[in-house]
C-alpha cells in the first residue's frame, strides 16, 4: 500500500514538472504569393514554405535570443545554396542569423518568471512584411521598413512585449 501511495505522489510530481517545462509552439505561415524560406535559431533550422503552407516548431522553455525570419530568392542543392535576401551562410538549416536586410521575429521563452518576451526588429533592415503574435498577448504588425510595432534602432526599448508562459505563437509572412 505504501508503494502505491509513493507511486501516486511520484506520478503527480512528474505531471507537474512536465506541465511547467512545456515548449512554446510556433506556427509559421507563408501568406505571400511566392516561396519563402523561413529560418529559426537557435532551434528549427530552416525549410521551404510555398504559398499557403505552414511550419510548426516547438521551442523549449529556457530558449533565449531566438529568431525567426524569412529568406527569399533561394536556390538549394541539398543543404547548400544561396538566398537573395537574409541568407545564412548558404545553409538550408541555419545555425547563425541571416544577412541584412531581414525582418526578425525575436523571442525568449521562459526568460523572466512566468513570462516569455517577443518583438519584431528591423534594426538590420526589412525584407518581408510580417505579423508576430502570442496567443494571450499583442499582435505585432510590420508591413513597411519603418513599421511602428518594430524595433527601429538598438535603444528603442518600448517594443518588447510580455506574454504569459506556455503560450502559442504565430509568425505570418505577407499578412
Amino acid at each position: 500500500m505504501v508503494s502505491l501511495a509513493a507511486s501516486s505522489v511520484l506520478f503527480i510530481l512528474l505531471v507537474a514538472f512536465a506541465s511547467s517545462a512545456r515548449a512554446a509552439t510556433f506556427t509559421i505561415k507563408n501568406n505571400c504569393g511566392y516561396t519563402v524560406w523561413p529560418a529559426a535559431t537557435p532551434v528549427g533550422g530552416g525549410r521551404q514554405l510555398n504559398p499557403g503552407q505552414t511550419w510548426t516548431l516547438n521551442v523549449p522553455t529556457g530558449t533565449k535570443g531566438g529568431r525567426i525570419w524569412g529568406r527569399t530568392g533561394c536556390s538549394f542543392n541539398g543543404n547548400r545554396g544561396h538566398c537573395a535576401s537574409a541568407d545564412c551562410g548558404g545553409a538550408l538549416s541555419c545555425t547563425l542569423s541571416g544577412q541584412p536586410p531581414l525582418t526578425l521575429a525575436e523571442f525568449t521563452i521562459g526568460g523572466g518568471g512566468a513570462n516569455d518576451y517577443y518583438d519584431i526588429s528591423v534594426i538590420d533592415g526589412y525584407n518581408l512584411p510580417m505579423d508576430f503574435s502570442c496567443s494571450n498577448g499583442m499582435n505585432l504588425r510590420c508591413r513597411a521598413p519603418r513599421c511602428p510595432d518594430a524595433y527601429l534602432f538598438p535603444s528603442d526599448n518600448s517594443k518588447n512585449h510580455g506574454c504569459r508562459g506556455n503560450s502559442n505563437y504565430k509568425v505570418t509572412f505577407c499578412p
